[in-house]
């Protein structure tokens, strides 16, 4: 009779526990959101997965329909993604002030990322984690801040040194994050 209640107990907690918090083995609260990336159509072509973990935010980006190539993905000031040209999400994520790209001798901007490369039948799942940004409410490089903050996809690779943007082209994708 324990057996059924302690069982009955945990799952009444984990169907009503928060979806953007999850209890890890090791007691640790982390947090996790995901977001839906859209084409400048405005269609839907894949997710964004975000857990903040000890060695920073994971980003896994399971997306298809994309031109295959290597991509520049950033993470953007403002929570709005507005097709076709998604201007709305603002500049790059850049709290500290620094200029673009992992490359500049000035710095580079928190929401500077890793390319993609996109492969021959127009899909990518893969993870980056970085540790220059983070999911945590009221921290200066919160993700998270009043008006959020978006994840851009470029039609060209950033070139890791070019400012403002890395040379990497138009917005082509676009996920909101809050």
């Amino acid at each position: 009779m324990k057996k059924w209640m302690l069982i009955g107990f945990i799952l009444l907690m984990t169907g009503c526990s928060k979806q953007d918090m999850m209890i890890p083995v090791s007691g640790e609260i982390q947090h996790k959101l995901a977001t839906s990336i859209v084409n400048s159509e405005g269609k839907g072509i894949g997710t964004a997965e975000l857990t903040e973990t000890k060695k920073g935010v994971k980003i896994r980006l399971i997306l298809s329909g994309l031109e295959p190539g290597e991509k520049a993905v950033h993470f953007h000031e403002i929570g709005k993604c507005e097709a076709p040209k998604f201007t709305t999400a603002g500049a790059h994520f850049n709290p500290s002030d620094k200029e673009h790209g992992f490359d500049n001798p000035k710095g580079f901007h928190a929401g500077d990322l890793p390319n993609l490369v996109i492969l021959k039948n127009g899909t990518v799942d893969v993870e980056i984690v970085t540790s220059n940004v983070t999911l945590e409410k009221g921290q200066k490089n919160s993700l998270l801040d009043a008006d959020g903050s978006a994840l851009v996809i470029h039609a060209g690779p950033d070139d890791y040194v070019t400012d403002p943007s890395g040379n990497s082209g138009d917005r082509i994708a676009c996920g909101i994050i809050e």
